[in-house]
This record gives structure tokens, sequence and C-alpha cells, in this order.
């Protein structure tokens, strides 16, 4: 049915959770994963909770962002190591990421997606957050969504 999965996370409790599911669900077809992360362009957006150091330069944000992401996705790939599952990872910087997340999806050649209801935002919307909902909304590719 499904061969290659694409997983965003953002390192949110749910998000986590999700890929544990995403990998449980990739194990069990033998399809391929791609962990995605994106983070903001510019240090006036913020994604996540919490502030950052208002002092920080844009590169230094970057480098900072950078690393986050990095980190995440290296947990992310050793959940999929240890259930024997094929993983790829990729990040980026956009100021849009249910579009960075769909486009991650068309170039990688996922032909579905696995994601959190919300994430590090909280419940925003009613019923999913306001990512998820853009990504369901826009994506031609199959979106599952893990609540």
């Amino acid at each position: 049915m499904f061969k290659h999965i694409l997983a965003p996370t953002d390192g949110s409790a749910l998000s986590r959770a999700a890929v544990g599911k995403a990998v449980a669900f990739a194990a069990e077809i033998g399809a391929h994963i791609t962990f995605y992360y994106a983070w903001p362009k510019h240090k006036g957006y913020l994604f996540g909770e919490g502030a950052l150091d208002n002092r920080m330069t844009q590169d230094e944000f970057a480098a900072a962002m950078k690393a986050q992401g990095e980190e995440i996705l290296a947990e992310a790939a050793a959940v999929a190591r240890e259930a024997g599952v094929a993983c790829d990872r990729y990040a980026e910087a956009t100021d849009t990421p249910h579009a960075g997340i769909i486009a991650a999806a068309e170039r990688s050649g996922c032909d579905v997606v696995f994601m959190a209801s919300h994430g590090r935002r909280g419940v925003g919307g009613l019923l999913l957050g306001s990512e998820t909902m853009k990504v369901l909304t826009h994506s031609k590719i199959p979106v599952l969504v893990y609540r």
C-alpha cells in the first residue's frame, strides 16, 4: 500500500509519540520513512512555545534552530533504527511549515504524510493544529493524523 512515509516532527511530546507510531506503521508495512523538521527563517517567527533570546543575531538564531532540528531528527532516526526501519532525515528553514511539509513529501517521493494532530503550539484549533489542518487542506498526498 504505502512505500514511503513522511513523518514531520517538532520534538513536542505528541510529535514524538507520532514518530513512534509512524515507525511502527512503517515496520508493519515494510515502508521507508523520511523524518522532516522545519524551523522559522526569521527569529521573529516562533513555531513553538517559549521565548528566544532577542540578543541573538540572525545567524546565531539559524545555527541554534539547525542544531535543534538535527537533535530532534537524530532522536527520530534512533527510533527507526531500533525498529529496523530505513529512514532519511531532512530539515530546512521555512516561514510556512505546512508548505515545507508538503514540498518535502513531494520531493522525497512519499506517498503518505503521517503527522501529529498538533505540535508545540498546543491545541490552537478546535480539533487539529493549524499546520496539520493546512497540510490536510493543501496536500494532494494522503495524510494520516495521529491524536
